[in-house]
């Protein structure tokens, strides 16, 4: 078995996020959220996510945008960031190590965090922040 490398380019940015998000489509608890979301956007939501990945991993900045907005009103809880979270380490862990491979795993720990908490605040306060 050959040594993984680390995230380096925007072609490891697609091989990250094109296993991801399959795995995601397939997920018993996420894939309906997310298809029903995206629907038959997927090509769209992918290259805005190679650019948002592209951007936060590899200092390539080209995402503009503001990503908490589409997911304030989503029906999610802790169990569906637990298991984005999951997939996601796996995911990484499957096909890179070193550094930036690390940064995805924290980014991604934080973002959820984050989004989780954002999208409890929005619910409680009648959703007026945020978006």
């Amino acid at each position: 078995m050959s040594e993984l490398s680390d995230i380096s380019t925007l072609e490891d940015i697609q091989v990250l996020v094109d296993t991801f998000y399959g795995a995601i489509r397939e997920d018993a608890l996420l894939g309906p959220i997310f298809n029903e979301r995206i629907g038959d956007r997927w090509p769209q939501h992918l290259q805005k996510m190679y650019s948002f990945w592209q951007t936060v991993l590899l200092d390539q900045h080209t995402y503009n945008g503001r990503p908490f907005p589409p997911h304030a009103r989503l029906p999610v809880v802790q169990l569906h960031f637990d298991t984005w979270l999951g997939l996601w380490f796996k995911i990484v862990d499957d096909h890179f190590a070193g550094p930036v491979a690390d940064d995805a795993k924290f980014r991604g720990d934080r973002m959820a965090l984050l989004f989780l908490s954002k999208i409890e605040y929005f619910r409680n306060s009648g959703g007026v922040s945020f978006v």
